[in-house]
């Protein structure tokens, strides 16, 4: 599909990301506009690793609110919302709005979901589960495993470490992998859904990008990372990556409707996957059958919302790794959007938000159609996970400047209520709070 629209002329889509769409353009920079004031988060802590002291939350659930919340969510014009939430013994899930826009079949709690990025917290689970065993050293050189995969001087600079914290230097691989967005016209999504990539491909695409820096220096989302995450895991142990998560991370977490997919299906009841791509595609189309190698240990996993809560708690109860190494993957580098506002914390495939009621760890993701986040209290006793099946929703202006949609807000005010309750006290500051802080630091100019 050609990107015709007059007013967007002499915009590229340089790249789509697993949790978000990466937009160049000649015109004014991509930031979120001066918007009415809603509750949002208050400021992280940069110098912080293990986060600060976790403020008091809230006892129990507030269902009827957590009910109007979600209704808001497809009130404000997502298709189908559901959540499942969870303090301490009590759960409550719920969803809202439709799986299907033509049947209006409705989306209900426990559908199968495609998660995205999350499954970069899997990914980075089964490769420090490798470091444990002393398989591997967090700050050796890519080049001491994989030799000929990173050529030359580049190879020996770049360290594991570097790799599952973004900050290898390496550029994404979707411009590679999806070329038209490089012309200007989304026909790529189309040509490629059932196109089999194969992890070396990717990695090719992604080290012919430019370089974003030097490697340990700055922080810059890439996909390429956990690609080469997964070749370095099965180098080290032998077997392909996604079986070897399977059994190693995925059940032994104890998670029953968690899988990579092996086609192009999604392997259970779902929903459609509806993306607009910032209203190029309109009306928006289905991409939920769709082959993912071209996302594979970044970003390929098909989850609930229920086992996403079920396995980050086993992550931060010690049930998948030793405390040395989850204190490795909760030592993090400040993230910041164009502002130079602190949206996260990001460690070894899990990060931490600050929110009013204290630090809360997890993962966003999005593929096209589909999006997640899962967040959990330090201890694991207050979680929320939702996903949604319509992305890139919002819009851009005659500048060029992309604007907050009433769903990102609604998303914000169920996000805290879930985790700190109506009582908890927010900042105002003019911009909505966001639950996908990786789309909001990767739409730039």
């Amino acid at each position: 599909m050609t990107l015709a629209r007059p007013h967007h002329r002499g915009r590229t889509i340089a790249g789509l990301g697993l949790s978000a769409v990466l937009v160049t353009w000649a015109a004014a920079p991509a930031t979120w506009a001066a918007a009415p004031a809603t509750w949002a988060a208050v400021p992280a802590d940069p110098a912080a690793t293990a986060g600060p002291a976790q403020a008091a939350a809230p006892a129990g659930l507030d269902r009827e609110a957590l009910r109007r919340g979600l209704d808001a969510i497809h009130e404000a014009g997502m298709y189908g919302a559901y959540s499942a939430v969870r303090d301490a013994d009590t759960d409550w899930s719920g969803a809202a709005g439709v799986a299907d826009v033509r049947t209006k079949r409705p989306v209900h709690p426990r559908m199968l979901h495609r998660v995205g990025s999350i499954t970069k917290t899997f990914t980075a689970v089964a490769l420090l589960q490798q470091v444990e065993r002393g398989k591997i050293e967090l700050d050796a050189p890519v080049a001491r495993y994989l030799p000929e995969l990173i050529p030359g001087e580049r190879g020996q600079k770049i360290t594991v470490r570097t790799l599952l914290n973004h900050t290898s230097g390496i550029g994404d691989y979707i411009s590679g992998a999806f070329p038209s967005f490089q012309q200007g016209s989304t026909a790529s999504l189309d040509d490629n859904r059932f196109r089999d990539f194969s992890p070396e491909e990717l990695v090719g695409f992604g080290l012919e990008a430019p370089s974003t820096g030097e490697p340990g220096q700055n922080w810059s989302y890439s996909n390429t990372n956990y690609i080469i995450v997964g070749l370095l895991l099965e180098k080290v142990t032998g077997a392909a990556a996604e079986p070897y998560i399977t059994r190693h991370v995925i059940r032994k977490a104890g998670l029953r409707d968690t899988s990579f997919p092996r086609t192009p299906l999604i392997p259970g009841p779902h929903s459609k996957a509806y993306e607009s791509f910032y209203g190029y595609i309109d009306p928006p189309r289905d991409y939920s059958v769709y082959d993912m190698s071209w996302a594979g240990t970044a970003g390929a996993v098909v989850s609930t919302m229920d086992d996403l809560n079920r396995f980050y708690r086993a992550l931060l109860g010690g049930r998948l790794l030793g405390s040395a190494q989850l204190a490795q993957m909760q030592t993090t580098v400040p993230v910041t959007d164009g502002q130079g506002n602190v949206v996260m914390n990001y460690g070894l495939g899990l990060y931490a938000q600050d929110l009013p009621c204290g630090r809360f760890w997890g993962h966003d993701g999005g593929v096209f159609g589909m999006g997640t986040f899962s967040l959990s209290s330090p201890d694991g006793r207050r979680q929320l996970s939702l996903g949604i099946n319509l992305m890139k929703y919002q819009r851009f202006d005659e500048n060029g400047v992309l604007q907050p949609h009433a769903i990102d807000f609604a998303l914000g005010d169920h996000m805290l209520q879930a985790l700190c309750g109506p009582a908890a006290s927010l900042a105002k500051d003019g911009r909505p709070l966001t639950p996908f802080p990786t789309q909001q630091v990767l739409v730039k100019r």
